[in-house]
């Protein structure tokens, strides 16, 4: 009788254990940080996991990736591209300097004119390997006062480029290719064209007419056979020297028509390098201050 109720109280004090319930694998499975589709795997997996029919109202705590691991390896196999504004003006600036107005574009061996800020001002774009100027490249652009593509590659500048730009100022095409002018914009004071293989024809006579403003005119070492004609009484400082100019007449510089006319604004005419001999026309500098720089023989 005590064996029994010895056994009785033992098992009731006696600990009830069961079986330990078999380890349900957790349904997010192990993701490669690295995978092309892992922020899109993570997504979906999330979605599943709370509104799966709805037999789990227990929401789950989702992984959290090591976002460091993740951007490491990421950064090796990704290169990330510069940030971009709407207007696409933050790429030319990383490429360029852009201050205060001026963007300088020099030896970056672009070979187009890049996206310019609306407010720019000076374009400073030398010594790079642009071979062709158009219309397209200054649209909306109001504000250009100076343009510098000295040491390119230009060949070909369409009419319609700069004829727009009724602020610009400074124009330098030096050390290019160019074979002839293209319209200019009216309020021009400094016209650079110098080193380059523009001839005679590729100036169209009424080219420098309307440059009310025009002082500074370069066109030496190209390939003139003669002097533009219709110059304006605006230029202080014509540059000519090394092309093929053979001759000038009476009305290349003056008026042989009017005696009395001094064209006084004129500071500089440089002929020298040209097949041509100064002294057998004196009466083409009859009406300047100064005779041109050249040969008199």
């Amino acid at each position: 009788m005590k064996t029994m109720r010895s056994t009785l109280l033992l098992l009731l004090f006696m600990p009830l254990t069961q079986p330990a319930p078999s380890t349900q694998q957790d349904s997010h499975v192990i993701y490669e940080y690295g995978g092309d589709n892992f922020e899109e795997t993570i997504l979906s997996q999330d979605y599943e996991d709370k509104y799966q029919d709805g037999k789990n109202n227990k929401e789950k705590v989702p992984i959290i990736p090591d976002e460091n691991r993740f951007q490491l390896q990421r950064d090796e196999t990704v290169t990330s591209l510069p940030p971009k504004k709407e207007n696409d003006e933050m790429p030319t600036c990383l490429l360029c300097v852009c201050l205060s107005g001026s963007v300088y574009c020099e030896e970056v061996d672009i070979d187009t004119v890049p996206p310019l800020p609306k407010e720019s001002a000076y374009l400073y774009a030398r010594f790079n390997k642009i071979k062709k100027l158009t219309a397209k490249d200054f649209a909306d652009m109001p504000n250009l006062r100076r343009l510098d593509f000295t040491g390119n590659l230009i060949e070909e500048i369409e009419d319609g480029t700069f004829s727009k730009l009724s602020l610009l100022e400074e124009l330098s095409l030096a050390e290019n290719q160019l074979l002839k002018l293209p319209v200019l914009p009216p309020k021009l004071i400094l016209l650079n064209a110098k080193h380059n293989k523009i001839k005679s024809r590729g100036i169209k006579a009424n080219a420098f007419k309307k440059l009310n403003k025009l002082s500074f005119l370069y066109l030496d070492h190209n390939a003139l056979e003669s002097v533009p004609p219709n110059l304006p009484e605006s230029l202080r400082i014509i540059h000519l020297q090394f092309n093929n100019i053979t001759s000038v007449t009476d009305d290349t510089f003056c008026k042989s028509n009017d005696t009395r006319y001094i064209r006084d604004r004129i500071e500089e005419i440089r002929l020298e390098g040209n097949p041509i001999i100064l002294g057998k026309h004196p009466n083409s500098f009859i009406c300047l201050k100064r005779l041109p720089i050249g040969s008199y023989f």
